[in-house]
């Protein structure tokens, strides 16, 4: 994968007799969508199917004319890229998907990969990159952006640690008393336990999550969605 690692599926067989890649651009931004459309255009390998300035015109036309790879904005007005992305594997469509994007946050990077984008690009990029990118897309590779694949490998590991994450129904009461400010003997009298086991719970609470108090346990269970 150019700027990083490749991803290995099935090349994508387009539906044009000339062999060139039928392209679809969505963008609500008038000027870049041209910008992208132009270099597509300019380029024989590929053949501009058509364009669309918000995402129900985009899923709309890709669902139509089933393009070879449609290049698709994040943030786009009535859908959005990352729904579109989601809606066109949830109907197993052959179309591969390109987001763009001007921001190139890890945790968006990680839930496109997750909705199954084939790349997410900046655009910042020039779009001759990106037309080169498009190719590489025709030919089953995936790509992302050299620049945030720390940021990407670090939120898998998040995301991964958190789902190892398994409380016991006693340790979320206990949990849910912390957040809640109480004491160990207050949650102890609720629960009708003793004090010493709900410390003992408090223990093992802290060695799952990786803390070493109380403040630290309800942070940490906070960012990892254990609790609201």
């Amino acid at each position: 994968m150019r700027g990083g690692a490749g991803f290995d599926r099935p090349t994508r067989v387009n539906n044009d007799d000339t062999g060139r890649i039928r392209v679809l651009v969505a963008d609500d931004h008038p000027l870049y969508r041209e910008a992208v459309v132009r270099a597509v255009r300019a380029r024989p390998e590929f053949e501009l199917i058509g364009q669309a300035e918000d995402g129900r015109a985009a899923l709309g036309a890709i669902r139509e004319n089933t393009p070879d790879v449609a290049v698709v904005d994040v943030e786009m007005p009535s859908l959005g890229g990352l729904d579109v992305v989601r809606a066109v594997n949830r109907d197993a469509l052959e179309t591969r998907m390109v987001l763009l994007s001007a921001h190139l946050e890890s945790d968006t990077v990680y839930a496109a990969v997750q909705a199954g984008v084939s790349a997410y690009l900046s655009k910042a990029w020039p779009a001759e990159r990106i037309c080169d990118a498009l190719l590489a897309v025709a030919r089953g590779e995936t790509i992302l952006p050299g620049e945030v694949q720390a940021g990407l490998a670090a939120a898998i590991r998040n995301n991964a640690a958190t789902a190892r994450i398994n409380l016991t129904p006693r340790e979320k009461d206990v949990l849910a008393g912390l957040a809640g400010g109480k004491s160990a003997p207050t949650i102890a009298a609720e629960l009708h336990v003793s004090t010493a086991t709900v410390k003992t719970h408090l223990k093992t609470l802290y060695e799952k999550l990786g803390v070493s108090d109380r403040a630290a346990a309800v942070a940490e269970a906070m960012r990892r969605g254990l609790i609201e």
